[in-house]
């Protein structure tokens, strides 16, 4: 889908997004007889009693066979009323399944509204790696949804593949800031409250729709630029941390742009990073936005690696989207590894260098993750992330470096805004090699053992010596400052 350079996206319609399949990780989400292509929510948001309300409209397309009945995900909150095509409608709540039956059903491939209108205090879904989705601050809230926390806050569609435009209107109490991933189209002050209405028009998996809502001060990191595509970057942060969060991320801004050499135009229209007012375990990319911790900030850039691996997933995890979740290798890989030719641009350990701290790390751990089919049990594991970007640094000793960047790129442009699997990648890596890479990726992604170290080409390249990335961050071989 293409975009301009102002973010500008072409209308989506249903054609153009593919029908979800069945999640083997997560079997119970989502349902797979019908898509959506557009959600608009209206919220009001009390932050003193948690009290969340508001309505949801999701336009959506029947699949291949006519939908009797139908279902959305969402948290145990209180009904006011479910309309299909304007109407009432029949339906159940429990279990985190809302399930629908129209009057009459649903033709094959018939474009249909459903509205939904609820109300309740939102609080994270359990899972085995702890809450997920709409959590209580001490003042104010956050959305961190990854894997399946989305019906926490709102009914969805709850699966990776299924993606949808959003527009996402909500009403705070006026001294609070509301973050929502996209533009934001307008800020509306009533009295004590205000409404802040943001548009997402590029396509988004439920779990990367986020919310962050705190007293933060709004800083403009980068202005947007038409003549050159600059996008604006925006930060939101408790005042205090300003002095700390200038020095961490002061480098930020120089980050997209080597990013956009090696892996093509920043795919959205802006970038915001929100630093809530807490302590946060692991910081956490949504479309548009990545939310860290106040304990990423201590002024010594200690968590930069952190700030190149969300921006990162801008290009792979969000716009470049997974079919289901045992290609997450896909996501982290590439995220883990920009971190590394980060470190190598910024002058740190080369991408090399990381590479040979991380196959040392392996090596010493148990081998018993197939690196693309994990697991659910092991989708988040330490080792997923370290494995992943070793096998992306290995692929780059396979093709040699130019072949390499030129693959990651077209693969970014091809597959914008779009949905793909590891079958997909192998096929489209396939097409730059000199020869089959068959027994590569079965040894990387399909053995658990973990193969040798990868070293580099017979033409010296792929970051070991024959050549560096120019501060521009595109690749050059040769000698040279």
């Amino acid at each position: 889908m293409p975009v301009g350079a102002q973010g500008a996206y072409e209308p989506v319609s249903p054609k153009q997004v593919p029908a979800p399949g069945v999640d083997p990780y997560f079997p119970a989400h989502g349902d797979a007889r019908y898509r959506v292509h557009r959600y608009e929510l209206a919220l009001d948001y009390r932050p003193g009693p948690n009290r969340l309300a508001g309505s949801a409209r999701l336009s959506a397309v029947a699949g291949g066979e006519a939908l009797r009945e139908f279902a959305l995900d969402l948290a145990e909150f209180r009904i006011g009323r479910v309309l299909v095509d304007g109407k009432a409608v029949h339906y159940t709540h429990r279990a985190g399944k809302l399930r629908i039956r129209p009057a009459k059903p649903l033709p094959a491939g018939a474009a249909f509204t459903v509205e939904v209108h609820y109300s309740g205090n939102p609080r994270p879904v359990r899972s085995q790696w702890g809450g997920l989705g709409w959590e209580e601050l001490t003042d104010g809230a956050l959305v961190a949804s990854q894997p399946v926390g989305a019906p926490s806050w709102y009914p969805c569609n709850d699966r990776p593949a299924d993606k949808a435009t959003y527009q996402v209107s909500i009403t705070t109490p006026s001294p609070y800031t509301v973050v929502v991933g996209g533009r934001l189209l307008t800020r509306t002050t009533h009295s004590s409250s205000t409404t802040w209405v943001y548009e997402q028009a590029a396509p988004t998996s439920s779990y990367l729709v986020t919310v962050s809502i705190g007293q933060y001060r709004s800083v403009l990191l980068t202005e947007a630029d038409p003549a050159s595509g600059r996008v604006p970057q925006r930060a939101y942060l408790p005042a205090r941390l300003l002095p700390e969060f200038t020095h961490d991320f002061g480098r930020q801004t120089l980050m997209l742009p080597f990013f956009e050499g090696l892996f093509g135009t920043y795919p959205f229209g802006e970038y915001a990073v929100v630093v809530a007012d807490e302590e946060l375990d692991v910081p956490v990319e949504a479309q548009g936005v990545a939310t860290f911790g106040t304990n990423h900030l201590d002024g010594a850039r200690t968590s930069e690696r952190l700030v190149a691996h969300e921006l990162a997933h801008q290009w792979f995890g969000n716009s470049v989207s997974i079919a289901d979740w045992r290609h997450i290798w896909l996501n982290e890989g590439f995220a883990k590894y920009a971190e590394w030719l980060w470190s190598e641009h910024a002058g740190g350990r080369t991408a090399a260098e990381h590479a040979a701290v991380a196959h040392t790390l392996l090596a010493g751990l148990p081998q018993d993750m197939r690196l693309a089919d994990p697991g659910r049990k092991l989708m988040f594991d330490d080792r997923l992330y370290e494995r992943g970007g070793l096998t992306v640094h290995a692929l780059r000793c396979e093709l040699g470096d130019e072949a390499f960047f030129r693959m990651v790129r077209d693969w970014a442009a091809i597959h914008r805004h779009g949905v793909v699997d590891t079958a997909g990648f192998t096929a489209h890596a396939g097409q730059y090699a000199t020869g089959s890479l068959d027994g590569f990726f079965d040894a990387w992604l399909q053995d658990p053992a973990l193969p040798p170290l990868p070293g580099p080409r017979a033409d010296g390249s792929a970051g070991s010596g024959g050549g560096r990335l120019s501060r521009a961050g595109r690749w050059w071989s040769g000698s040279g400052s």
